[in-house]
């Protein structure tokens, strides 16, 4: 994942209860008091670029929709390329140089990527588990904005 401005610990943990939102019921958001259904996203930062992006791994440990979009976005940090989520140019895109401003606010789809994915199959039980490298236009994302 790459998204604007986290510069927080190494490693955390985002838990926000998470549903629909109620101005736009085609998004989802963090509910408060009681509402929407448990969520939590662990992540890391593999790595940071000119202060305002950061590459980041998550473990979702639930698999609520739009999980990682909602919490980074909620806590002001909005995956890249997000159409959704990312609604204005963020305060820390302003400070990057050009061609990374350009890389990331371009960026054309979502900078999301599921390396891993595994689960266990309803039917038969057993340990499934799926991995890929990203996709030529995320690298490309990395090369640029590095």
């Amino acid at each position: 994942i790459y998204t604007l401005s986290l510069r927080r610990q190494r490693q955390m943990c985002i838990r926000d209860r998470i549903g629909r939102d109620r101005r736009d019921r085609k998004r989802m958001a963090v509910i408060a008091n009681g509402g929407g259904k448990a969520a939590l996203t662990h992540y890391r930062i593999l790595d940071t670029f000119h202060g305002g992006l950061s590459h980041v791994e998550c473990r979702l440990a639930t698999g609520r929709t739009h999980q990682i979009r909602v919490h980074f976005a909620h806590a002001g940090h909005a995956l890249v390329g997000d159409p959704v989520y990312l609604r204005r140019i963020p305060a820390a895109a302003r400070g990057l140089p050009p061609d990374a401003k350009h890389a990331a606010l371009d960026f054309a789809r979502q900078a999301l990527h599921a390396r891993r994915l595994g689960f266990i199959h309803p039917r038969s039980g057993e340990q499934m588990l799926f991995e890929t490298a990203p996709p030529e236009d995320f690298r490309q994302l990395l090369d640029s904005i590095a």
